[in-house]
């Protein structure tokens, strides 16, 4: 048995899924799911509901239209502020604690035991080499870890090797767009 929090972020990484929930289910669902508990940063054609731990995006092509899911992403580095409200109620109830932080290397190993691969992928020439970004094709998840501490570039309170996100989906399209433009900048150096 997986201690704790690991069970749950293993179940997403796997199935690209928070409880069975897929990026492109609607708010009303998420909210079935999730519950009633959350706060909407919201606008014309942008949704982002925030749980806590959890955020699901949603946009719209007019003010009027339908919600149509973009994405969903686990704001992991919330949990070191230690606040019971950044982790929702039905993870607590089925997953029982979560640690303040996640260990990538003890995930990945973890991950690797049940077959599931991560592969490393070029990071956001932004967030490079503050951040690194770490794959599972299948799910099509990304996970942001932090590769290097940099004062007002990184959470204080984050180690180097500590998850900072997973979110879904990271298409196998994103990721050819991240390498093509790592290959372009190695090719003008």
């Amino acid at each position: 048995m997986t201690p704790y929090s690991l069970a749950f972020y293993m179940d997403v990484v796997t199935t690209g899924t928070v409880l069975g929930l897929r990026p492109e289910d609607s708010p009303e669902r998420v909210a079935e799911v999730l519950g009633a508990d959350f706060g909407d940063n919201a606008y014309a054609y942008g949704l982002c509901r925030d749980h806590g731990l959890v955020e699901f995006h949603w946009t719209r092509a007019s003010a009027e239209g339908p919600w149509e899911g973009h994405h969903f992403a686990l704001q992991v580095h919330r949990l070191t502020h230690r606040r019971r409200e950044f982790l929702e109620p039905v993870l607590r109830e089925r997953y029982g604690r979560f640690t303040p932080r996640l260990r990538f290397d003890k995930l990945r190993r973890l991950l690797g035991r049940r077959g599931v691969p991560l592969v490393e992928i070029p990071e956001d020439p932004a967030n490079a080499p503050y951040y690194r970004t770490f794959w599972q094709p299948e799910s099509g998840v990304g996970i942001s870890v932090i590769g290097l501490h940099g004062e007002y570039r990184t959470p204080g309170d984050l180690r180097v090797g500590d998850v900072y996100a997973i979110r879904a989906p990271l298409t196998a399209d994103e990721v050819a767009v991240r390498r093509e433009r790592a290959n372009r900048e190695r090719a003008h150096r």
